[in-house]
């Protein structure tokens, strides 16, 4: 049961990479995949090993989780409520107040394009509130 416990002297993009090849069959191409969309839309983007063996992505803060299931893989953003959505690529926990997320399963697709403006947005967000000092979402 030492599956975080190899960490030790690993980056965090290897372990991802770890984690995506252990998980096979399409949980680790759609995780693959999303990696993949992530580094297009933010060449800068920082990936970490969290939470025991999360893969997370940040710039300027957290921008997504990406966890595995048996029959989903769960994209969280963290800010996601913040985010314009007009694709309407989330579909998970939208009733909460900060976060929200993507669930995809087996055989789905996500528009790429949609996806990556979901990224930029996050980051926009992040390095806005980069001086902790933020006026409330209704003022403008």
């Amino acid at each position: 049961m030492k599956k975080t416990g190899a960490s030790e002297g690993q980056s965090a993009s290897e372990l991802i990479s770890k984690r995506i090849a252990e998980l096979g069959g399409w949980r680790a191409a759609t995780l693959s995949r999303m990696r993949k969309l992530i580094k297009e839309a933010d060449p800068d983007v920082v990936e970490e090993w969290k939470w025991m063996g999360t893969p997370v992505w940040s710039h300027d803060g957290i921008i997504c989780t990406g966890e595995s299931y048996k029959q989903v893989v769960k994209l969280t953003f963290i800010k996601g409520a913040s985010l314009n959505d007009p694709a309407r690529l989330f579909n998970s926990s939208l009733d909460g107040n900060v976060r929200r997320a993507i669930d995809i399963h087996e055989g789905e697709e996500v528009d790429a394009s949609a996806f990556k403006a979901l990224i930029r947005q996050a980051i926009a967000l992040n390095s806005s509130g980069k001086s902790k000092s933020k006026p409330s979402k209704k003022a403008k």
